[in-house]
């Protein structure tokens, strides 16, 4: 399969990619699955192997309605979760009966130099059907020079049937590595669903 780009007026067929060019491969470090969990906690395969690490979110269902997937992170040397963070969170939602749609800065989910576990998510229902995917990036976590930073995105099927798209992006305020990571719900437990840790090479 071969790519076709313009190029001074002209196409041209691109059959392979220099080296370098493209995207970094996944390669697979770790899976958790939740059965009604209180947490969810990485605790090894991350340090200095790769500058970019990605978890993925399969299916996270809470045991509680109306609830929030939350993160944070430590340094290895306690177990704490208590880093400091400071982060932004915007959200476009839609609902199932076309009646409300929006984009909008959400001041609850954010935070400021707070040692609290950060939102990955708007609140999302425990019906049958309901449930949160998305992606969480995390930036050369094992750096001694700068702050670590990340990117998130999820999708939530919410109680009250909207889809909530959620933008999260911010930075761990310190230069020791970071080696851990936790995930839990605001409220209750993990009734199920899938988290899987990625390197990027």
């Amino acid at each position: 399969m071969s790519i076709n780009v313009c190029n001074n007026n002209s196409m041209s067929a691109i059959t392979s990619l220099p080296s370098g060019v493209g995207g970094g491969s996944l390669n697979l470090i770790s899976t958790q699955t939740a059965s009604s969990s209180s947490t969810i906690s990485f605790t090894s395969g991350i340090d200095s192997t790769y500058d970019e690490y990605v978890f993925k979110f399969y299916d996270i269902h809470p045991a509680t309605d109306n609830t929030y997937l939350t993160f944070q992170a430590d340094t290895g040397t306690n177990t704490n979760y208590n880093q400091t963070i400071t982060s932004t969170f915007f959200k476009s939602l839609h609902n199932e009966s076309d009646s409300t749609t929006a984009l909008s800065y959400d001041t609850s989910s954010d935070l400021a130099q707070s040692t609290s576990f950060q939102h990955l998510s708007r609140n999302v229902g425990n019906d049958n059907d309901q449930s949160i995917a998305g992606t969480l990036q995390i930036f050369s976590p094992s750096s001694s020079t700068f702050v670590k930073n990340f990117l998130a995105r999820t999708n939530v099927y919410t109680n009250d049937d909207y889809s909530i798209d959620s933008y999260i992006a911010g930075y761990f305020n310190t230069t020791t590595a970071l080696t851990r990571f936790q995930f839990k719900m605001e409220s209750g437990n993990i009734d199920s669903g899938t988290i899987k840790l990625y390197g990027v090479s």
